[in-house]
């Protein structure tokens, strides 16, 4: 699809969405990514699945309400639920690329045992155990990233942590377990049914559990910060 395509839509879409309240003037990015349907940086732009384009306007005013800082959480809560139900791979299918799985490589059964086992550990010492466990994926795409939870977009449920081949190889486990606490941080906010991102909840559950409390950060072995998804 062409870039001019892709603005026409985001500015149809942002035109529908102004219409049911949304302030004007926002900065909307659309994507295919079925990680995290509707999301807001800190700076007030907000990424949104280009399925969205397609739905009905009670969809699009319970993303309005999703969205709204001064939304309470039970309004929150449900307007999640209703923009998660909107069908969006019937619109967008998915694009599966022959790239997407990474064929294994030697050692890496060590590093998901070790992966799953510190996820237990972690589990009892800082969620009382309540986080279901998980699986594990390692990347060795991601370049500037550190880390991801990927969830499933229609339950809002976690669906798996990845963990950067990079990460493993340049830095120390204690640096890897940090990454790891960080993406349960996310993995918590998906089991409560909470927005996953990086704003007040996160940040206050990150200090609790004694991992900083960012989207980015530094790491031992490296001059620039990476980041996390």
């Amino acid at each position: 699809m062409s870039l001019q395509l892709w603005d026409d839509d985001a500015a149809a879409l942002q035109r529908r969405l102004e219409l049911l309240g949304l302030p004007a003037g926002r900065c909307l990015v659309l994507h295919e990514n079925r990680t995290v349907m509707v999301s807001q940086a800190r700076g007030g732009a907000i990424r949104m699945h280009r399925g969205y384009i397609y739905a009905p306007d009670r969809v699009l005013r319970a993303i309005v309400t999703f969205l709204h800082p001064r939304s309470r959480r039970p309004l929150v809560r449900r307007a999640q639920r209703e923009l998660l139900t909107f069908p969006v791979e019937e619109f967008i299918p998915l694009r599966r690329s022959p790239r997407s799985l990474e064929p294994a490589r030697p050692g890496d059964l060590a590093i998901l045992r070790r992966l799953r086992a510190s996820h237990r550990r972690l589990n009892e010492a800082h969620f009382g155990g309540q986080l279901p466990e998980i699986p594990f994926r390692l990347s060795g795409r991601m370049r500037s990233r550190l880390g991801e939870l990927a969830l499933d977009e229609r339950r809002h449920r976690a669906r798996e942590i990845a963990i950067s081949r990079r990460h493993l190889r340049r830095d120390p486990w204690e640096e890897i377990e940090h990454t790891l606490l960080h993406e349960m941080v996310h993995q918590w906010q998906a089991e409560a049914g909470l927005p996953v991102d990086h704003g007040a909840t996160f940040r206050r559950k990150a200090r609790e559990v004694g991992v900083e409390p960012a989207a980015k950060r530094y790491v031992s072995s490296r001059k620039k910060a990476a980041r996390y998804e």
